[in-house]
């Protein structure tokens, strides 16, 4: 890992559909000195992934138009290297656990603590960077 690595921001791409919810999380995870990137669709955060690097990705797994594992499924081969943080809701644990069969570096209920949230963040990046 370079000097400039270790001292850039964490840049994080937050996909969800929920809108509040992205804007909520993007507020609090700036505040925290991540440089977020709020997405409110799996096709945007693709077109997004194959033009910037993102350190980190977190993924909600129950979206509108295209589901987060379709989305995972994409990022292994656009961005393998980027780690995935799926999000999921009450009673979709299964899935979540599919999503990290299928590349995911981990995965959090919904609703989350923004501490733990923050804590995997900063894990996932720093092993990232790390593999630089």
């Amino acid at each position: 890992m370079n000097a400039e690595n270790a001292t850039r921001p964490i840049r994080l791409i937050l996909v969800d559909d929920e809108e509040s919810f992205v804007n909520v999380l993007t507020k609090r995870l700036t505040r925290r000195g991540v440089e977020v990137t709020p997405v409110l669709s799996g096709a945007e955060a693709l077109r997004l992934m194959r033009k910037y690097e993102y350190d980190v990705m977190v993924l909600d797994l129950k979206m509108e138009e295209m589901s987060g594992l379709d989305v995972l499924k994409t990022v292994r081969i656009v961005a393998p290297e980027t780690p995935v943080i799926m999000l999921t809701g009450h009673g979709s644990e299964q899935a979540a656990r599919e999503g990290v069969t299928l590349g995911a570096s981990d995965y959090l209920l919904k609703p989350c603590d923004l501490d733990v949230l923050f804590r995997k963040i900063t894990k996932a990046a720093c092993k990232a960077r790390a593999t630089q």
